[in-house]
């Protein structure tokens, strides 16, 4: 791909905006970039890299999505103190940790790190 510039939008199927909209929020730490619509709203999660919802209610539940983070132990302790706690940690064979919440349509959004 070259020298070209890539935006990504990673979407996430909801049933009930209003929940999801309040559980993404405290997931990624505060309101969504933009809405560009009633039904999505969008997270920029670094320079041109996005996760977004979209009420979707035939296809909610079955999203997975990683996010590969510097920081991982800042980033679960900051939802932590958010209120939410993850449902599951794994560390891989090389060392690669995962944290994975779900969301309340059954969506699983991971935290990737490095090996400690």
């Amino acid at each position: 791909m070259g020298a070209m510039t890539v935006d990504l939008f990673a979407g996430v199927s909801v049933s009930d905006f209003a929940t999801a909209l309040a559980w993404y929020e405290k997931l990624l730490g505060g309101p969504p970039a933009f809405r560009p619509n009633d039904i999505e709203a969008v997270w920029e999660l670094a320079e041109h890299r996005f996760l977004y919802i979209e009420v979707r209610p035939a296809h909610a539940g079955h999203g997975r999505q990683t996010i590969f983070v510097d920081d991982l132990d800042s980033v679960v302790a900051g939802i932590a103190e958010r209120g939410l706690e993850p449902a599951n940690r794994e560390t891989y064979d090389n060392g690669v940790r995962k944290i994975t919440y779900v969301d309340p349509d059954g969506n699983e959004i991971g935290y990737g790190g490095a090996p400690l």
